[in-house]
């Protein structure tokens, strides 16, 4: 649904990381990238995000991210910048950073492999949005993190000024609805696969990995929502599905998504960085086989679609300049 006062956008997308053959940022692919998927529709790009693969990008690589970006969208898109640490003074100089290079939001993830109570938890996400000005989205991803964000903690944090959001990936569909009748919190859908249930029952928006690939359907989905029409919704959901499949089940999304906007020519190498690896062959294969699978879905014409198999076939380590923590 539409929120009177949110600063983050609704179509979000979970940017991807162009990088070259070696391993570095692609800066020109980067700047195309963003480009392409504003054109298409999104009005927020959440860069320094997993999918971005924060844990692999260096410091400076993040910010430069963010300077990008800003400049890139030109006020076209709201710049929000993710990843942070699980380390809370970390996290703070990075959100601090952020926001000097020009940042529109920051998103918080939970503190991840430390696997803190609810009582550092709360603590990790109020000090760092003491700390920036910004309107902050807390990012619950138990799956990666390996602690969800309780509804008690969530309850909590709702009354922090700067808190306005939270990105969903658990899938707990009653949760949703305790938390949007017990705050006025926005819902962002975490899940490619979930984006119109969680809009159908009050969420605000979506932060989408395969919308690196079509943003324009998520358009779709998230204009006939706002304007109560269902069944068109639902067709552009439907039409989506084949194409959620491929890049969200076989392999990261990271790297599926990589692999496909490379075999579009939309990006110039699929590489990630260690320890992601490409595709192996027979999960190149079973991505390819939900792509013959997509038909009619704007923006993903998969008539010319040449994945190269090789060039995606291993990882590339960075060379490592400024702070890696």
């Amino acid at each position: 649904m539409t929120h009177a006062s949110n600063p983050f956008g609704q179509v979000l997308v979970a940017l991807v990381t162009p990088m070259t053959a070696d391993g570095e940022v692609d800066w020109p692919a980067v700047e195309k990238h963003i480009d392409d998927v504003i054109t298409a529709g999104a009005d927020g790009i959440v860069v320094t995000g997993t999918t971005g693969e924060t844990s692999t990008l260096t410091d400076a690589e993040k910010i430069r991210l963010v300077e990008v970006g800003k400049d890139v969208a030109a006020g076209r898109a709201k710049i929000i910048t993710g990843g942070g640490s699980n380390e809370t003074a970390h996290a703070i100089e990075l959100y601090k950073a952020s926001e000097k290079a020009g940042a529109d939001a920051i998103m918080i993830v939970t503190p991840y492999y430390n696997k803190p109570t609810q009582a550092g938890i709360l603590t990790h996400f109020r000090l760092v949005a003491d700390a920036t000005d910004l309107p902050v989205i807390l990012y619950d991803i138990p799956g990666r993190t390996g602690v969800p964000i309780k509804y008690e903690t969530i309850l909590r944090l709702a009354k922090h000024p700067n808190i306005l959001a939270i990105k969903d990936a658990k899938g707990d569909f009653s949760e949703v609805s305790r938390v949007l009748n017990q705050t006025g919190l926005m819902y962002f859908s975490g899940d490619d696969a979930n984006v119109l249930p969680h809009l159908s029952i009050g969420a605000t928006g979506l932060i989408g990995v395969t919308a690196n690939i079509a943003a324009a359907p998520y358009r779709v989905i998230v204009d006939a929502v706002n304007r109560g029409d269902l069944a068109a919704a639902t067709a552009a959901h439907k039409q989506l599905e084949p194409l959620v499949r491929a890049v969200m089940t076989h392999v990261p999304g990271t790297v599926s998504a990589k692999y496909i906007l490379h075999g579009l020519g939309r990006i110039t190498s699929p590489r990630v960085r260690l320890p992601l690896v490409g595709p192996e062959e027979w999960e190149a294969a079973m991505i390819e086989d939900e792509l013959a699978l997509v038909k009619g879905v704007p923006g993903a014409d998969f008539s010319n679609f040449r994945p190269d198999r090789n060039a995606a076939a291993g990882g590339a380590l960075p060379k490592v300049s400024g702070t890696t923590r």
